[in-house]
């Protein structure tokens, strides 16, 4: 197919009868949870049909896609979707879906080689052809799924905010086993449906059942004692939703491999500091077809909760999470410091951190634990900056921190046993904000996955003289550095004392991460 799915007219004419099939395998791929290749696939054969009969509910009419705009240097006249001065084909002269016709291309062919060789027969057959819509993608460079930085979006409103996040008090001075109880009586019915969701994952690829039978039945035994307080606080919360204690550490360690953000902290001219980030979550995990949205990204947003952890009727500290969920990903101790968490991809990984604390080495600590135990014992931006460079940590991750005065705002950058980096504000040399998304900063971020260079743009365009809730909101809320995957977004002022956090939507066009 010389690299990409043939589309033209000659094509259509004579293969109308085997598309079917294709659309069929896309379908099934991305209830499999390969959502970004099989999206792009599907959209590009929707655009190029008509109608299509789908496996389960038949003939059934294409959506009209959204357009492209055109990209800045082309007059609106002349862009047709086609690269410039390539038209709309590929190599061998075999048409190939134009850009626009695309939501976004994949992680890598490879990837997609390794997974199939994995994989029985049809499922095969299926990643196989998605990498090769996938390479006609990559070949004719992604589209262009950004805008101009956002300007008067906060307060929240319109189309890209979807809600405020309510707030529940933890009381720390109760016995951990019953600390959650409050909050989960609300939100079990919620927490149940994502669960089932992510075993529904797990039984497509292993039918049997005997994953989450272990999971239920083993799990806790395989992982053994959790440190301090975090295991009683799970096993309070099996109880009280009902859920077994295997699939509520399963939705613990989720967080540990899963979590896709950007954080960024900024200091004005007068020497305040101001943390935002967008959280992240559910890439690769489940696509609705019907909606353009992941799964497990819409699921986490009625479970997503402000936090207000008090000792003796005083506040120790505050955070934005997830019900159920007993690490902590975004938090501020007011008047000290603020601290959120990115996923850092690594080889040397979290999934190797897991396995050794099963094989019972466990002299490191589960990222999301460490950032609580942070957020609740550390008394000073110094402190809490040193232990998270020194912690031994399950996981590779970035942890953006920000403090009470000028020149307090760093990106750790961590692998499991060490710090690699710490990249600090420095306003007299010009450093007025680090930004972090999940790539380390002296690399390059991956073509199809760079919100770091749009949020430094913006960023520059506001200027320090102009930096505050207001316009770091309009940075998080510019494409692609929202996107398909947000949850929330969250404002830190430490000194001020004020946290808030707001649900997100990105409505198309927007890509999926």
């Amino acid at each position: 197919m010389n690299g990409c799915i043939g589309l033209g007219e000659k094509a259509r004419g004579s293969h109308r009868a085997s598309y079917p099939s294709l659309s069929a395998l896309f379908t099934e791929a991305s209830i499999l949870g390969f959502g970004s290749f099989a999206v792009k696939a599907q959209v590009a054969w929707k655009a190029h049909s008509p109608s299509l009969r789908h496996p389960f509910r038949g003939t059934e009419k294409s959506r009209p896609l959204l357009p492209v705009p055109p990209p800045p240097s082309a007059p609106p006249t002349a862009w047709n979707g086609a690269v410039p001065g390539r038209g709309s084909r590929g190599r061998g002269g075999v048409a190939c879906p134009r850009p626009s016709r695309l939501f976004f291309a994949s992680a890598g062919v490879r990837g997609v080689a390794l997974a199939a060789r994995a994989m029985p027969g049809r499922s095969r057959v299926a990643l196989v052809l998605l990498a090769a819509a996938v390479s006609c993608a990559v070949a004719q460079h992604a589209p262009p799924w950004t805008e101009d930085c956002r300007k008067s979006t906060y307060p929240p409103s319109g189309p890209t905010y979807r809600g405020p996040v309510p707030w529940y008090t933890i009381n720390l001075d109760l016995p951990p086993y019953k600390r959650w109880h409050e909050l989960m009586l609300d939100k079990a019915p919620m927490l149940k449906v994502i669960v089932n969701s992510l075993k529904n994952m797990i039984n497509t690829f292993v039918p049997s059942g005997k994953i989450v039978q272990v999971v239920d039945e083993k799990l806790p035994g395989l992982l053994g004692n959790f440190p301090g307080p975090f295991e009683e606080e799970m096993k309070g919360i099996a109880a009280v939703t009902d859920i077994p204690l295997g699939e509520i550490i399963s939705f613990n360690i989720f967080y540990e491999l899963f979590t896709i953000c950007t954080s960024i902290v900024a200091e004005d001219k007068k020497g305040h500091l101001i943390h935002g980030r967008n959280m992240d979550f559910g890439v690769f995990l489940g696509w609705n077809i019907n909606n353009d949205t992941w799964v497990i990204t819409e699921q986490l947003k009625p479970l997503t909760v402000n936090l207000d952890f008090q000792r003796n009727n005083k506040t120790v500290f505050k955070a934005s999470s997830f019900a159920g969920y007993v690490g902590m990903l975004t938090g501020f101790k007011p008047g000290l410091f603020s601290l959120s968490l990115n996923e850092r991809f690594s080889i040397n990984g979290g999934y190797l951190g897991i396995l050794e604390w099963i094989l019972g080495k466990k002299d490191a600590m589960w990222i999301g634990f460490l950032t609580r135990t942070v957020l609740e014992n550390s008394t000073s931006y110094e402190e809490a900056k040193n232990l998270l460079t020194k912690t031994k940590i399950l996981a590779p991750a970035y942890f953006i921190l920000g403090g009470n005065q000028s020149g307090e705002g760093c990106v750790i950058t961590r692998d499991r046993k060490e710090s690699l980096d710490v990249y600090e504000l420095d306003a007299k040399q010009g450093r007025w904000y680090v930004v972090q998304t999940n790539y380390d900063r002296w690399k390059h971020p991956f073509f199809l996955d760079d919100r770091r260079t749009p949020a430094k743009m913006c960023l520059n365009r506001t200027s320090q003289e102009n930096i505050s809730f207001e316009t770091m909101y309009d940075v998080l809320s510019t494409k692609p550095v929202l996107n398909k995957l947000t949850v929330y977004t969250t404002l830190i002022d430490v000194t001020k004392g004020q946290f808030e956090t707001y649900l997100r939507d990105c409505p198309d066009p927007c890509i999926g991460w």
